[in-house]
């Protein structure tokens, strides 16, 4: 028997349609996967379900005495209460009666405690509530969660870890979860596939992480213009192809019915010859063929942003050498050194807290090491995605966030309208004048997206781009980001988002140790490596082995101190002061040539000129190769290495 039907379901916000006569049918068992544009109305039609939004019209059928929990995708509060009360809540009258008891317990002395104590027993006991805290413990313990702390006191992973566990305890017979990955670490996102595969019951479900929808799903659910279209399985692509193709067939009915309208147009502007009975009849059809175009809703457009890359780069873009950095006692970045080059795509993995978004601020030098030193190459123009979108005046709207001041703004050499280049990100002119506290998750994302490519750079620093955003625009930003010609660096928990980006990756195994990989996710993963056996391990070994981080607190430095450096020759200190502005020269040479080269007309200019150039480019880039090396030689043997 269905755990819930939706029976013509009709849900309007003014004169937006968000759901129009939908049916949903939710069997127990199923994994149901609710996809579609940000707005198009997937958390309201999961109000529904829950009961929390009563429709314009239809009718919700639900079994009798069925159990709905959900996980929201707003972050609790981070408030004084603690973890266990917070899951306990989970069953509001047992779970607030058995935290009573064990406050009160702790504390009775008078015949009014005593009695109290006895009634919150009772209704434990009539609804087998000293097993609700057998139920809370396993959860707490399989989520390792910690029951004593509050809410203040966790980050925000950890408070969707307790809002799960929160859902979890009354053992519902459906589930919701709204964006259920976001602010999890893939060890705890890997853990929750897993607990929702074994869930006995149903799940219904809204995501952008691809990867998790895989693994998790039974079915798909498009929600495109207020209708459900249904998906069987779990495939992205296949899933993808079925879309295409139900597009496609709409938009050849569509061309057959306007072919068939302009006909109709043509026909009645001819006049009618005689009221006859057939060509009133037709006449009526014609109306109604207008009210049909009228009503119908065309596939809403893609966003087409840009990005506007400047200038190249240094070849050398980040130079770490043997930094450390922690903070009370744990060293979240230990002994790490990397040379990054230009065009180098790498993403930061680990679990939360581990220390990506420190390194980031370190390569940056945002933050200083406390041990070792890091060095920036040349003409980088940084551009940085915050994830807590703190470059965002919430209180403003988007166009003030944007503009600057500026009613047009240049992109790729063009100077364009504030509203016209929201446009490419999807905003109305309407839109535009939002304030930022008013828009969705996804909304907010994508100003931020907005504000980071209307400026050109040469490097992106990603903090958890893709949370909140819709699968197509995921899509393109990850194209745009396949095509940027700059150096990127991504931290994120979006595996099909990894594997579709990056070409390295830096792996947080826990203790400060760090690790350096080829190739994305998937690569990584097929040769063995788990995050969370590397984390548990490494964090075991540092119990015994590490110091803490208050015995290397008097070394901070940014760059090495002369004094301890080895001493160079004359001669070789001599060549090592003269290399930066040789390679800066080399730099420009190559790319003027490249300018030449790249003129539509190039190939039919003079031959000797072609070859010349063609030539020049060659023998320049072996030169600027062979400096480079020379350089990080000579720093080499000056640091004694």
């Amino acid at each position: 028997m269905p755990v819930v039907i939706l029976d013509e379901i009709s849900l309007n916000y003014g004169e937006q349609i968000l759901l129009d006569k939908v049916t949903l049918q939710i069997d127990p068992l199923e994994r149901i996967c609710i996809v579609g544009r940000n707005g198009a109305g997937k958390s309201s039609l999961m109000k529904i379900v829950q009961g929390s939004l009563v429709p314009d019209g239809g009718v919700v059928r639900k079994d009798v005495g069925i159990r709905i929990a959900e996980l929201p995708q707003v972050l609790p509060a981070a408030d004084d209460r603690t973890v266990e009360d917070v899951v306990l809540s989970g069953l509001a009258e047992v779970g607030e009666a058995l935290r009573q008891f064990n406050h009160l317990a702790q504390s009775a002395s008078t015949d009014a405690d005593l009695k109290e104590l006895e009634r919150l027993q009772h209704i434990i006991e009539a609804n087998d509530g000293w097993l609700l805290q057998q139920k809370c413990d396993s959860i707490m313990e399989r989520l390792q969660l910690p029951k004593d702390k509050t809410m203040a006191q966790l980050s925000g992973g950890w408070r969707r870890r307790v809002m799960l566990g929160r859902a979890l305890i009354s053992e519902p017979d459906l589930l919701l979860l709204d964006e259920p990955t976001n602010h999890l670490d893939i060890p705890a996102i890997e853990w929750l596939e897993t607990q929702l595969r074994e869930f006995r019951g149903a799940v219904l479900f809204i995501t952008h992480d691809r990867a998790f929808m895989e693994k998790v799903a039974t079915a798909v659910v498009d929600l495109d213009r207020g209708h459900l279209h249904r998906f069987k399985g779990s495939n992205y692509e296949d899933f993808i192809a079925f879309r295409e193709k139900r597009i496609a067939d709409e938009d050849a009915e569509n061309a057959r019915f306007d072919k068939h309208l302009a006909q109709e147009e043509v026909w009645i502007r001819q006049g009618i010859k005689a009221r006859r009975t057939r060509n009133e009849g037709r006449v009526r059809a014609l109306e109604q063929l207008r009210r049909e175009r009228s009503d119908r809703r065309d596939v809403q457009g893609k966003a087409g942003f840009t990005l506007d890359a400047a200038i190249k780069s240094g070849k050398l873009v980040v130079d770490a050498e043997h930094i450390d950095y922690g903070y009370d006692g744990k060293l979240l970045i230990k002994d790490f050194s990397t040379v990054l080059q230009r065009g180098d795509k790498i993403g930061l993995l680990g679990t939360n807290g581990s220390g990506k978004s420190t390194l980031l601020k370190l390569l940056l030098g945002d933050l200083q090491p406390q041990a070792g030193f890091v060095k920036q190459g040349t003409k980088l123009e940084v551009a940085y995605f915050d994830q807590l979108r703190g470059q965002l005046d919430m209180e403003k709207n988007i166009i003030d966030n944007l503009s600057e001041g500026r009613e047009f703004i240049e992109i790729g050499g063009q100077n364009r309208h504030i509203l016209s280049y929201l446009g490419d990100f999807l905003f109305s002119p309407q839109r535009a004048r939002t304030p930022v506290k008013a828009l969705s998750g996804g909304e907010a994302s994508r100003v931020m997206l907005a504000k980071l490519f209307s400026k050109p750079s040469n490097m992106l620093v990603l903090d958890e781009p893709t949370n909140d955003l819709d699968v197509e625009t995921l899509e393109l930003l990850e194209q745009k980001l396949i095509e940027y010609p700059g150096t990127i660096l991504i931290v994120s928990h979006d595996r099909a988002f990894l594997n579709n980006v990056v070409t390295g990756l830096w792996v947080f195994e826990g203790a400060g140790l760090v690790t350096d990989h080829v190739g994305g996710y998937n690569d990584w993963y097929a040769r063995g490596n788990r995050l969370q056996d590397a984390v548990a391990k490494n964090n075991a070994a540092e119990m015994a082995t590490v110091q803490p981080v208050e015995a290397v607190k008097n070394v901070v430095v940014s760059v090495p101190e002369p004094a301890k450096q080895k001493k160079l020759s004359y001669k070789l200190q001599r060549e090592l002061d003269e290399l930066p502005g040789i390679v800066e020269k080399l730099e420009t040479e190559i790319e003027q040539l490249n300018k030449e080269a790249a003129a539509p007309d190039f190939y039919t200019r003079d031959h000797a000129r072609v070859a010349a150039v063609l030539d020049g480019l060659e023998k320049k880039q072996a030169e600027l190769d062979a400096k480079m090396e020379r350089w990080l030689e000579l720093e080499a043997m000056q640091e004694g290495a």
